[in-house]
């Protein structure tokens, strides 16, 4: 019994020093598709990704689009996902593609993440969840922001722009002025 303690008091003692598997906030609206790179580099080309730009991926899945922005452009990126397993998968990925001084990822709800430093946003949900997203969107980014989604319209709100890729509509609007939205 005496031999056992020291086992059981080094166990005990190292306990929280393992990390727990983190548990998704909440199940996910929309299952992980990946898009296929010539839909990334149009969507990135589509928002004309800047060095300068902060682009965020909301459902970002294994982080692809921002670490792409990244590594073609310089850009700064922001990846939110809801499931853990996904962001364990993105920043090992931006750690293989050299890029992870740039890109961070987050394990959040894309409805309640902070999203105001943006200033592109890509999205490639589902049309109802677009359009659940679509007021936060309108009131926390800046006026002139860049909003591109892969497949999915927001209803009424028409996009500037429209191009398709591989049989696929990629959509790009901008926010814009304040007083032009209380319209």
């Amino acid at each position: 019994m005496l031999r056992i303690l020291p086992a059981i008091l080094a166990i005990t003692l190292l306990a929280p020093a393992v990390p727990a598997q983190q548990k998704p906030l909440r199940a996910p609206d929309v299952h992980w598709e990946p898009s296929e790179p010539e839909i990334v580099d149009a969507m990135l080309n589509l928002a004309g990704v800047r060095k300068d730009d902060v682009v965020y991926d909301l459902g970002c899945g294994d982080g692809r689009i921002v670490i792409e922005a990244a590594r073609k452009f310089g850009a700064r990126g922001v990846g939110i996902d809801i499931d853990p397993v996904r962001i364990k998968e993105s920043k090992e990925n931006a750690r293989k593609a050299g890029v992870e001084r740039l890109v961070t990822f987050r394990n959040e709800d894309l409805f309640e993440a902070k999203i105001d430093d943006a200033t592109v946003v890509m999205l490639y949900l589902w049309p109802w969840v677009n359009l659940k997203l679509r007021p936060k969107l309108l009131q926390e980014l800046k006026p002139g922001t860049r909003v591109v989604s892969h497949s999915h319209d927001m209803g009424d709100w028409k996009p500037e722009k429209e191009i398709t890729v591989q049989g696929d509509k990629i959509y790009l609007w901008i926010i814009p002025p304040k007083q032009a939205q209380a319209r």
